[in-house]
């Protein structure tokens, strides 16, 4: 189906979590579609590995599981998405295209647990280390950006709230996980929650004078 897309080109399967990590050393897809139950090692452990030696590589969890600790797992673990079986052909090809630029894609019928899961990892033992120097100097509009990340809004909702294009958003994001040393945009919604980024009021007036 992918291929026949014309827009992907499929590299190669696995049949379980040890055979991906096998085939990526040689492979180096940008993107892997994961699923979580599989023989050997499931696909929240193996996306930890993947993302661990291959931070690059972004990972998208497509199965029929939407079970909080699934999803807690994979999200946790660095997956940049989270489908579940039957998605449309046209979301499932959004969300790699998504992915590969930096984004994160999540299910709707899903999405709203997000800042929950967010929040259950803010107030575990997951801590976030930063640079605190740049922390602190973030402008207005960034502090907005990261506050909607934490609520676990995708790029396309943040540009609609916030009225800015999806690249500018994209861009934001790109800058403001460079300052602080962060992976990907899971950890920046921890780090915001944990540093109280989305408790704070954000001063409109200062934030247009950027």
């Amino acid at each position: 189906m992918l291929e026949a897309s014309g827009k992907f080109q499929v590299t190669d399967t696995a049949g379980n979590g040890k055979e991906v990590l096998d085939k990526i050393a040689v492979r180096q897809p940008d993107v892997i579609l994961m699923d979580i139950r599989m023989p050997e090692m499931d696909g929240t452990v193996c996306t930890k590995y993947v993302k661990e030696k291959y931070p690059n590589i972004k990972v998208i969890i497509l199965t029929t599981f939407d079970d909080d600790d699934f999803i807690f797992s994979a999200l946790k673990y660095g997956a940049s998405g989270y489908l579940l079986k039957g998605v449309e052909p046209a979301q499932l090809y959004q969300a790699i295209e998504t992915v590969y630029r930096g984004g994160a894609m999540i299910n709707p019928d899903i999405a709203q647990k997000v800042f929950t899961l967010f929040s259950r990892m803010a107030q575990s033992n997951y801590a976030i280390s930063v640079n605190d120097q740049e922390a602190r100097d973030f402008t207005p509009h960034e502090l907005r950006v990261i506050q909607q990340v934490g609520f676990g809004l995708s790029n396309k909702e943040i540009a609609a709230k916030l009225f800015l294009s999806e690249g500018t958003v994209r861009n934001y994001i790109s800058k403001i996980l460079d300052k602080l040393d962060l992976r990907d945009r899971t950890q920046l919604a921890i780090w915001a929650i944990q540093s109280g980024v989305t408790s704070e009021v954000i001063n409109d007036d200062q934030a247009d004078k950027q």
